[in-house]
């Protein structure tokens, strides 16, 4: 594959961005160059953010009948086209072709749910609030809207708002991640396909100038993201001191507790998918086990089993279980948090941070680590690792293991293995997190729910998906409205 320069898509063309700074896009199994991403300047975002402002008006006056056509047609794009994206997920990515495939699968959903904006853009109505007095709320589009995309889910992320954004007659601006562009270009190839008007969906490659440039854009109106907390925060702080809505979505520490009356085998192999799954790189994790009672020894016992079983290699490879995580940088952040947990008094029951695949010398290939008896007060069993290790906790209460909970900053999610519904209520009251699974390991919502997230988690009030995402992407307007008999126009 040549080592191009990635063009943005902007006003309906592709063009060359204004920047001249670039940065390699490299597979993270073999570590060769695929591309190089252009890092936009505020030139390269003024430019986009004027064809939108440009193409809002047209668009917005477009029926939502009319506006959810080309969604229809997206939709068959991608489906038709799900082999080569997921192949390029898994290329620029890392993980394993069926996880790329179950991402775009989640796409899609999202695509089909927008769908159905002519129902659920719908407002209110109300007769006669006082004699021949009626009033009414009705929602309209906010204006130009940004999404800042993360690396770990290239194909996924962006389906939580451009299609809600678009079907509630906004016009867009995607910034995918710098380190996992390919998957968007392929997918702007694809929305070139359907003619939109110019100008109404439009895509900017680049870093943390890029991203400050939308956030202090005066036409963007609307900005949502996900990633790290640190980043989130000043998302959310940028946006919104200079006029914007926001949503942003911060890291996680999502626990799973394990209570002794919980089905050991299902558990397990749930559990280890939770972990390992996608290199533990994705903001429902699972990467703390907290067991309850009695259950400790043979959990531990089943989880290392099953860590030490999974298959790592490279993800186009059939039978491949994990792939490597996203850079070299990344497996050093994730070994250096390894050795914090064990300075902290943890104990390596699998130590996969060394790990080599043959054949791939320069891959950034781990493989699943556990680490039992982190201790509740340290940095490890609190801090997000990203990476695919699991940290272990021993209570003797549900209410210790709320108690462990409810005390963290994060509030992504949680999820309980049992076999009592008194036990999984209280936990379903109790747990301060926005997610919660019940024999579950990754509480991943519908389209057709929001993605909640709570404390450090999540930053602003309306979620990504379902509902909340068209009334992210609408503002109410309400009308009281009085026609006096007199003045009707006699004919």
């Amino acid at each position: 594959m040549t080592a191009n320069i990635l063009p943005n898509y902007i006003d309906g063309a592709w063009r060359a961005a204004v920047a001249l700074e670039t940065l390699p896009v490299t597979n993270p199994a073999t570590g060769e160059v695929l591309a190089h991403v252009p890092l936009s300047t505020a030139a390269d975002v003024g430019l986009a953010a004027s064809a939108a402002q440009a193409a809002f008006d047209g668009w917005r006056r477009t029926p939502a009948t009319a506006r959810i056509q080309f969604l229809f047609k997206l939709k068959r794009l991608l489906e038709d086209n799900m082999a080569e994206l997921a192949r390029t997920i898994t290329l620029e990515n890392g993980k394993t072709l069926e996880e790329s495939r179950g991402e775009l699968a989640r796409a899609v959903e999202n695509v089909e749910v927008a769908c159905g904006i002519p129902m659920l853009m719908q407002g209110d109505y109300s007769e006669d609030i006082a004699r021949g007095i009626d009033e009414y709320m009705i929602r309209q589009p906010v204006g130009v809207c940004a999404t800042i995309a993360p690396f770990n889910f290239p194909g996924m992320i962006a389906f939580w708002y451009l299609p809600y954004a678009l079907a509630c007659g906004n016009t867009f601006i995607l910034k995918p991640a710098e380190r996992c562009p390919m998957t968007m270009q392929r997918v702007f190839e694809l929305l070139h396909q359907l003619e939109l008007p110019k100008g109404v969906v439009n895509l900017v490659n680049g870093g943390p100038v890029a991203v400050d440039a939308i956030l202090d854009h005066p036409l963007v109106r609307a900005v949502t993201f996900v990633g790290s907390t640190a980043v989130a925060r000043h998302v959310y702080a940028r946006a919104a001191a200079n006029g914007k809505r926001v949503q942003a979505q911060g890291g996680a520490k999502n626990p799973v507790v394990v209570l002794p009356d919980a089905d050991l085998e299902m558990t397990t192999r749930i559990v280890a998918d939770a972990a390992f799954g996608n290199a533990g790189q994705r903001c429902l994790a699972a990467s703390l086990a907290i067991t309850v009672g009695g259950v400790h020894s043979q959990f531990v016992e089943a989880i290392a089993d099953a860590a030490t079983n999974r298959v790592v290699g490279y993800g186009m490879d059939a039978g491949v279980e994990m792939g490597p995580v996203i850079t070299a940088q990344s497996k050093t952040r994730i070994q250096g948090l390894m050795r914090l947990g064990t300075a902290e008094g943890a104990r390596l029951l699998v130590d996969g941070s060394t790990a080599a695949v043959k054949g791939f010398a320069n891959g950034s290939f781990m493989r699943p680590s556990v680490m039992d008896g982190l201790s509740p007060d340290g940095e490890i069993a609190r801090a997000e690792i990203f990476g695919p290790v699991l940290g272990l906790i021993h209570v003797e209460s549900v209410d210790a293991a709320l108690e462990f909970i409810n005390s963290g900053k994060y509030g992504n999610m949680a999820c309980l293995f049992t076999a009592s519904g008194a036990s999984a209520r209280k936990f379903r009251v109790e747990a301060q997190t926005g997610n919660i699974g019940i024999n579950i390991g990754v509480a991943a919502p519908m389209a057709f729910f929001p993605f909640s997230g709570w404390k450090d988690s999540f930053f602003g009030d309306m979620h990504g998906q379902g509902k909340h995402a068209v009334e992210f992407f609408t503002q109410t307007k309400v009308v009281v409205e009085r026609w006096p008999q007199e003045w009707t126009r006699k004919f």
